[in-house]
Parts: C-alpha cells; sequence; structure tokens
C-alpha cells in the first residue's frame, strides 16, 4: 500500500488501535478519567485524521473498501455523534457500581465497525462492519447487569440481530450464486433495468432487505426494538438510535443508488409500503406511551419511513434530502435520549413521562433544550427536523410520489400531539412534595448545549450543512 493509502485509512487504522490501547491501559491502572480521555482523545484524533485526509475523490483501497466524499462524510457523521455519546455517558457512569472502562472499548469497536460498513462496497465487508458493529451493541444494551431490564434487552438485541444477519447473509449467498460477484458495482450491472432481475437475484435481494429492516426496526420489522430501547441504558439507547441506524442506512443508500428502482418496480412498491408502515404504526404506537424511552423508540420508527420516501425519490435531491435529514435526525435524537440521560439517577433511568412533569420549573435549562428537540422532531419551524422534512418532502414531490407524501404529512400531524403531550407534562407545576431525579453531569450538559446550538443554526442556517452535502458527490 501506498503512503496515500495509509493517510486514507488512518481514521480506521486509530478506531481500531484505540481499544487495544485502552485494554492494555486497564490492565495497569483501572481509571474511569484516564480510559475515558484516551477514547475521547481517540475520537477526536480520528475527526482531525478525517479532516487532514488530503482529496475527497473516490479512493479504493482494495476490492471490499472505497473511502471516497460519501464514506468520509458518513464516517465524520458517526465520529461526532460517538464524540457526543462519550461526553453524555461520562457521567452516567460515574454514578453507577458497574465496571466502567471496558464502556469506552466498547464503544470504539461499535464506531469501528460503522466507519468499515459505511465504506463498504462488497457483501464481504459490509457483513464484517455490520456483525463487528453488532457485537458490540449487544454487550451495551446489557452492559448494566444488576438491572433485568438491561440484561432482557441484550439478550432481544441479540435475537434480533440474528434474524437480521440470517436473512443477510442468506440474500447474499442466492445473489452471489446468480451473478458470481459480491462487489457492488458489479452488481450493478448485472442488475441493471435493461438486463432484467431475475427471479432468484430479487428474492435475494428481498431477503437482504427484510435483513436491513430489522437492523433500521422498520414496519413490519420492528418487535421489540421499544423493549431494547427502554432497558438499554440511556446514552446507549442514543448510540443505537443514531450510529447503528445511520450506518445502515447509509450503506444501504450506497447499495441501492447502483440499481435503479422504476416506480412500478417490485421493490419500489415494497419500500412503499414499508414506508407508509412505519410511518403510521410507529406514531400510532408512539401515542400511547408513558415511558419517554419508549416514545423516542417508536418515534424513530417514524423517521425511518420518513427517510425511505427521501430515498424512494430520483434526481440529485434524493441524496441531499437523505443526508440532510439523517444529520438532523442525529442531533436531535442524541438531543433528546441526552436530556433522559443527564437526568437519569443511580437507581433508574429518568424514563418515566412524569419524571419530566414541572421540569420547567426545577431544571429550566434542560427543559429548554428538550422542548427544542421535541420541536424539531415534530417538524417545527426554525429547526432542523423543520429544514429536513422539506427536503424530503420536495424529493418526494419532485418524484411525483404522491401516495407517501401525503402519508408522511398526515402521520407527522399524529406525531405532532404526543411531543405536545411531553411538552405539557414538562411546563406543569410539579407538586411541592415531589422529589427531582438525577445528578449534575458537566460533561453532558456541554454536549446538550451544543447539540442545541447545532439543531438552531442549522434550522436557520442550512447553508453550510448543504454546502458540505454538496461535496461529497454522486455515489460511484
Amino acid at each position: 500500500m501506498t503512503a496515500h493509502d495509509y493517510t486514507a485509512l488512518l481514521p480506521l487504522i486509530i478506531l481500531a488501535a484505540a481499544p487495544v490501547v485502552i485494554m492494555l491501559t486497564i490492565a495497569l491502572r483501572r481509571s474511569h478519567g484516564l480510559t475515558f480521555s484516551l477514547a475521547l482523545g481517540a475520537v477526536i484524533l480520528a475527526i482531525l485524521a478525517l479532516l487532514w485526509k488530503p482529496s475527497l475523490s473516490s479512493h479504493k483501497l482494495t476490492q471490499l473498501l472505497v473511502i471516497d466524499g460519501y464514506a468520509v462524510f458518513f464516517i465524520g457523521l458517526i465520529l461526532v455523534a460517538g464524540l457526543f455519546t462519550l461526553l453524555l455517558s461520562y457521567g452516567y457512569l460515574n454514578i453507577h457500581k458497574e465496571s466502567r472502562e471496558e464502556y469506552y472499548i466498547l464503544i470504539l469497536t461499535a464506531l469501528f465497525g460503522s466507519a468499515i460498513l459505511v465504506s463498504s462496497v462488497h457483501f464481504a465487508s459490509f457483513f464484517l462492519g455490520l456483525e463487528i458493529l453488532s457485537v458490540s451493541l449487544y454487550a451495551l444494551a446489557a452492559y448494566m447487569r444488576m438491572n433485568g431490564l438491561c440484561i432482557e434487552a441484550g439478550i432481544k438485541y441479540l435475537i434480533l440481530a440474528a434474524f437480521s444477519s440470517a436473512f443477510l447473509v442468506f440474500g447474499m449467498a442466492l445473489i452471489y450464486a446468480e451473478t458470481g460477484t459480491m462487489e457492488f458495482f458489479r452488481l450493478a450491472v448485472k442488475m441493471a433495468p435493461g438486463v432484467g432481475m431475475k427471479p432468484i437475484i430479487l428474492v435475494g435481494t428481498a431477503f437482504i432487505i427484510v435483513g436491513i429492516g430489522f437492523k433500521l426496526a422498520l414496519v413490519p420489522f420492528h418487535l421489540w426494538v421499544a423493549d431494547v430501547y427502554e432497558g438499554a441504558p440511556a446514552p446507549v439507547t442514543a448510540f443505537i438510535a443514531t450510529v447503528s441506524k445511520g450506518a445502515v442506512f447509509a450503506i444501504m443508500l450506497r447499495y441501492f443508488m447502483q440499481i435503479d428502482m422504476p416506480h412500478g418496480n417490485a421493490l419500489a412498491v415494497f419500500f412503499v409500503c414499508v414506508a407508509i408502515a412505519s410511518m403510521f404504526v410507529g406514531n400510532l404506537l408512539a401515542l400511547f406511551q408513558n415511558n419517554i424511552k419508549r416514545l423516542l423508540a417508536y418515534s424513530s420508527i417514524a423517521h425511518m419511513g420518513y427517510l425511505l420516501v427521501a430515498f424512494l425519490a430520483s434526481g440529485e435531491l434524493r441524496i441531499i434530502a437523505v443526508v440532510f435529514y439523517l444529520v438532523a435526525y442525529f442531533i436531535m435524537t442524541l438531543g433528546a435520549f441526552g436530556i433522559v440521560t443527564v437526568l437519569s439517577g443511580k437507581e433508574r433511568d429518568a424514563d418515566r413521562l412524569e419524571d419530566y412533569r414541572g421540569l420547567f420549573f426545577r431544571r429550566p435549562w434542560f427543559a429548554g433544550i428538550f422542548t427544542v428537540m421535541l420541536l424539531s422532531l415534530a417538524g417545527i419551524p426554525l429547526t432542523a427536523g423543520f429544514i429536513g422534512k422539506f427536503y424530503v418532502l420536495a424529493a418526494g414531490i419532485g418524484s411525483v410520489l404522491w401516495t407517501p407524501v401525503i402519508c408522511l404529512v398526515i402521520a407527522s400531524a399524529i406525531g405532532l400531539f404526543y411531543y405536545l403531550r411531553v411538552l405539557v407534562v414538562m411546563y406543569t407545576p410539579l407538586p411541592e412534595a415531589a422529589e427531582a431525579i438525577g445528578y449534575s453531569m458537566p460533561a453532558g450538559i456541554l454536549a446538550l448545549s451544543m447539540l442545541m446550538v447545532l439543531l438552531v443554526g442549522i434550522g436557520v442556517y442550512p447553508g453550510p450543512v448543504l454546502e458540505v452535502i454538496g461535496t461529497i458527490g454522486a455515489l460511484p
């Protein structure tokens, strides 16, 4: 490999080496502060290495990986999300008795798997990255071993991921048996509209979509997702909802961008049905939740449905809509779960709706941040969520996807109700006898403040983000 190859691979090398360094450090001395500092430093170093990359032109390192503008952007997005997760996690872990140091190894390993995933142009690296990410998440979901819900969340996530992997591997095997290749570029040629899609390839692609559906928690593959979100530690839930889903959606977009799906195509019809079902089922189930983590879990299902509308569109606006909405989704989801994290106590997470009653009168700064996050999730103007939905609707209307677009508008109106329900509880005076849970977490407060500034800043002035998205170029 040339020096240029190593430069392009530097962020991945840092993410691969950091867990080993931390393991050796733990063997010599257990220190939560030291381990946190090493993990934070590794992520910052990986971000700087990514920015140091000489150019965003496509740089194919092997048959498995390509470092192009698309990969660089999503690796950067994932690393920034990982940075905020670490900041939110430090104070949260400080108040628990569990071994804290190994947590950071798992976070870094998951970030490494995500980076491999978004750089993949081959089924082998696709599956490898996905499994590195998933195995780390099993352990993270069950990390608080003294909590029965965490163990349950880890087991359920393991079962869901096993189903997903089985469908993915079988689908990949069917496609390889028919085409003789696992490279995305070559598959695009063999599956081009003019060539025609053979039945076995169609079946294999359907299996891959089902596997991805489990990872993205799309309807009807969303079983147990709310249980996993409820049981996992709050910062881990934020990580799963953003980094995991963002990486999988990025690889799905890269893969299916190679294959032109006409609107009448069977795959396109299937995606339309899944998008509509996810939007309505996610929002309707969220209406009846009194647990904030479960409410946000069903909300995330609906948001994946919104993203599918942009994914189904055509033209240049398709990538802009998907990528911008993912950026907005990362910020507002990290912020919403971040509030749950910083308000959580030693005994349990602050996930009950009643925990937020009178929050404005107890902790007005947190109430203000949570308000902005919820309004953005609802798509209210002057927030990143509104701009994101605007681009999704523009992409859908431009591609004449009237049915999904109309369903998106109706589903968004339904979603507004349960977001406002949480806001009403927050601004309702708290009875004098009630006690608030939660501890002071300076790192978490800093992270939340930065997320709120980003959310409002992008909502008011989205130009810089759109310019950066424009630099990722067309997919090869």
